[in-house]
This record gives structure tokens, sequence and C-alpha cells, in this order.
């Protein structure tokens, strides 16, 4: 027995050894898959709503990366507070945002939690625009009085360009909202695209090659401002990425398991809670 406990390994060593297989890897969880108002929706009792199956139980859209001791999250909804606690989340670098509806970025002030713990400002990624309306919802955290307490923040205003958050190099992908601008960002071969309902030609170049991508498809019936499940699936059919989940699903969608029988074979919708890893 002595003999075998030297073959145990200690928690270092288990560290040790976990951050060697991830240190090429990127980590991608889904947050969320929902539409702005989740799924089950309040006061509906369809079959998506009253279903019993995890998968059909969708928090408000968001994602997180882990990649290079890098830790990133994409928008921060109303349920960004249960999505960290679920998640068991201590830190996070950064946050990105895609835009600034409210579904998107609801949850803003309870970074408050890493600001109280770690002692430093959460830095912020957006367009000027959404800065602005950062500014509106949350003017507290902008006044030059701040109350004790307020999340503090530092906001890095973003454009089409490419840009780097401590090593990692990020891609920002310009689509339209029905008129509005919205970015949707690429990290290596990762692409996560959400509420687009077109994309430019000079957009499509930066989504080729992806070994995943992560798009919005709201629905089966054509909306005006997001893609529907036929129009998803022809935008990835074109662009042949390894594979594909779709985000954003409203209960009008269908069932999940329903639905994921009738898409091709490297096409999934996405669910809560759902994680991969990535070459990096």
């Amino acid at each position: 027995m002595a003999n075998l406990c030297r073959y145990f390994l200690t928690q270092q060593d288990l560290y040790i050894i976990l951050h060697a297989i991830m240190k090429n890897k990127m980590k991608i969880t889904l947050l969320g898959t929902g539409t702005s108002q989740g799924v089950p929706v309040i006061a509906c009792s369809c079959r998506v709503c009253s279903s019993e199956n995890f998968k059909d139980k969708r928090l408000r859209s968001s994602i997180m990366i882990e990649v290079n001791d890098q830790r990133f999250v994409i928008d921060t909804g109303p349920d960004f507070r249960q999505q960290m606690l679920r998640e068991n989340v201590e830190d996070i670098d950064a946050i990105l945002f895609t835009h600034h509806h409210k579904d998107h970025v609801a949850g803003m002030d309870d970074i408050r939690a890493f600001n109280h713990k770690w002692k430093k400002d959460m830095q912020l990624y957006c367009t000027e625009r959404t800065k602005k309306a950062l500014h509106m919802e949350f003017p507290y955290v902008f006044t030059q009085e701040k109350y004790p307490g307020t999340p503090s923040v530092d906001i890095h205003v973003i454009d089409s360009n490419s840009f780097s958050i401590n090593g990692v190099d990020i891609t920002p992908i310009d689509v339209l909202h029905y008129k509005m601008q919205v970015f949707g960002f690429r990290i290596s071969n990762f692409i996560y695209l959400t509420d687009v309902s077109k994309v430019p030609d000079s957009e499509l170049e930066k989504m080729k090659g992806a070994d995943l991508i992560i798009l919005d498809a709201l629905r089966r019936k054509k909306h005006l401002s997001h893609l529907n499940l036929d129009e998803a699936i022809e935008l990835i059919s074109k662009l042949r990425p390894k594979r594909a989940l779709l985000t954003h699903i409203s209960h009008y969608m269908g069932l999940h398991e329903e639905v994921n029988n009738e898409l091709p074979d490297y096409i999934d919708l996405a669910f809560d809670q759902q994680k991969i890893l990535l070459e990096y």
C-alpha cells in the first residue's frame, strides 16, 4: 500500500496536468441560449414552455470563453448573476458587448461582486453607441461622485478593426440587427454571432474556415431582426464550418429534441450549460 501511494496525484499535480491540457485549448460555455424573454416565457403554457427537458430551459443569450488563462464573457443579460453563480465563476478578465439591447446589458450591475473581490475595474469592450447607452442605462456607474459599492468599469471603445485583450486576438464581425449595427466576434477558429438579420458580403469573408460558429436562429417563421431557422441553415451551408450551434432561440422554435432531429449532421440547437473544447 505504501508503494502505491507514490502514484497518487496531489492537487498541485492535477492542476499542472489540467493546465498543460488546456494550454492550447479554448473552452466555450453557453451561459444562455434563449431570446429576450427566455424560455419558459412568463404566463405561457405551450409545449416548449411546459417541457421538462432541461435543454428547453433557456436563459438570455450569453457565452463565456476561456483561453490562454483568460476568461471573457460576451453580453451580460438579465440572467448574468444566475449564470455566474451556476458556473461558479470567480473572476472575469473582460466583458464584450454585441450591442446595447436590454437582454444583452441589463445584468451589468452585478459585475460589482468581482470589483469587490478583486479590487479592480471590470474591462468592457463595446462600440461608441453601446458606451453611450450604458451611460444612460447605468448613470450611477459613471457619475463623478459615485455612491459606495457601485460597479467600477473601464470602457474600451472598439470598431470594426481587430483588437487584442491580454494577447488574445479578437476580430469583430459587423452585421445588422434589422437596421442596428451589431458585433459578432471571432477568436481564432471560433465565431459567435447573435441578434443578426443580415451579414454583409464583406463580413462573410471573416467567417470562413471556422471550426465552430454559434449563430442566431430565433424561430421557424421569418422575423424582421433575426435569422430564422432556414436562413441560419442557409448561411451556415455557405460558410461550411466544421460545426455550428444555433442560439437566441424562442419558444416558437419547437422542442429541442424534435428540432435537432431535423437539422443537418453538423448543426445542432445549442442549450444552456453546454461546453465545447476547441483547438486554439
